[in-house]
């Protein structure tokens, strides 16, 4: 509980940025999801997936490191796919 106005102010601050934050990574699994799913299947599209990655990354959801380890897996395992 709150007991400033300022803390009840971060606390509805924090409301928010949870929500949008919760947003951005459920959007961003979804899309991995998917581009994993086309890249097993061998017809992949790397653009929306590394889109997706590098909006996740520019909005602070996850960190740059992160966002280039996503990218390359997922490079990789459509380069893997295609070489079947």
């Amino acid at each position: 509980m709150a007991n400033t106005r300022s803390a009840e102010k971060q606390e509805r601050q924090g409301v928010k940025r949870n929500a949008r934050n919760r947003a951005v990574k459920s959007r961003l699994r979804s899309t991995l999801k998917t581009a994993r799913t086309a890249a097993a299947g061998g017809n992949a599209d790397l653009s929306t997936g590394f889109s997706e990655i590098d909006k996740a990354a520019k909005k602070g959801v996850i960190k740059k490191n992160t966002a280039s380890r996503y990218k390359s897996r997922l490079a990789k395992s459509v380069k893997r796919a295609s070489a079947k």
